[in-house]
């Protein structure tokens, strides 16, 4: 049986200044979650800029200021160099642009060996849809492109659908915000093999009550656990409702954060628990 994995879920209330600032905090929390013992790092939506689509809009790739993660940016060094030291993948949120120039809202993860996977939102809601495109999405049908992979020194490759980590064993689907609301993205993800469905998101004051729903029912109805961290703090959308945390596979909530402002929230996952449900 595979052994237990250490999972933190960061609550996260991102700092003006983009990329350059908000790297260094990244840094720290993925430090902090190490001496929880995670295996696995999670950060919200969007937690390199914020949820700061003015932001974006104004930024250009080739200039200074770019506010645009590209494939092996330099700038993620710091976090590439923390999860080597440590071997934890962290997953990060990031605006993202691939390498012919598609814009996407991307969960982006680091993993120790040097090598990163990209995820992307596949339903874009509001003004992301005039700025980002969306993903195919788990639901496109076999072969089809959700995610990319690529490693150090080397351009990205097509990944097959649904893209899930494999972390110690375990597999971990990637969604965001969004997404965690059409069953059909988390189904296909568990139906493809997945342990652990992964939800970087921000959801506001009044959605408290819908994030609890959503996370439950997708682990519930899936037999797999629930992870979901909220961007927290004052957002461009209103206040956080904060409640970033885990849900097990029978739907019920297992830990979440206690305020709305950034923490740690750090859950072990156990086989075992799985293999009740299924």
């Amino acid at each position: 049986m595979t052994a237990p994995l250490t999972v933190s879920a960061i609550q996260y209330a991102a700092l003006g200044g983009g990329i350059h600032a908000n790297v260094p905090e990244h840094v720290r929390l993925i430090e902090d979650a190490d001496s929880h013992g995670a295996r696995l790092v999670l950060f919200p939506e969007l937690s390199l800029t914020g949820y700061d689509l003015p932001l974006l809009r104004g930024g250009d790739q080739f200039h200074a200021g770019d506010q645009w993660v590209a494939p092996g940016d330099h700038r993620l060094d710091p976090v590439r160099e923390i999860c080597r030291r440590t071997g934890i993948t962290a997953v990060v949120g990031a605006p993202f642009r691939e390498p012919d120039g598609t814009p996407r809202l991307a969960s982006l993860a680091v993993h120790p060996n040097g090598t990163e996977e990209a995820g992307f939102k596949t339903h874009l809601h509001g003004d992301e849809q005039s700025l980002f495109e969306a993903g195919p999405g788990y639901e496109a049908g076999p072969g089809s492109e959700h995610g990319q992979r690529f490693g150090e020194g080397q351009g990205l490759e097509a990944g097959q659908e649904p893209l899930l980590l494999d972390v110690d064993g375990w597999k971990i689907a990637l969604a965001i915000c969004f997404d965690a609301a059409h069953p059909a993205h988390s189904g296909a993800a568990a139906a493809a093999g997945a342990d652990v469905y992964a939800v970087s998101a921000l959801y506001t004051q009044e959605e408290g009550h819908r994030l609890g729903l959503h996370l439950g029912a997708r682990a519930m109805d899936n037999r797999m656990y629930g992870v979901l961290a909220n961007l927290g703090g004052r957002t461009p959308l209103g206040p956080s409702c904060g409640l970033s945390g885990f849900w097990g596979p029978d739907g019920l909530s297992m830990q979440q954060a206690g305020g709305t402002g950034t923490e740690v929230v750090t859950a072990v996952l156990r086989r075992g628990s799985l293999e009740r449900y299924r």
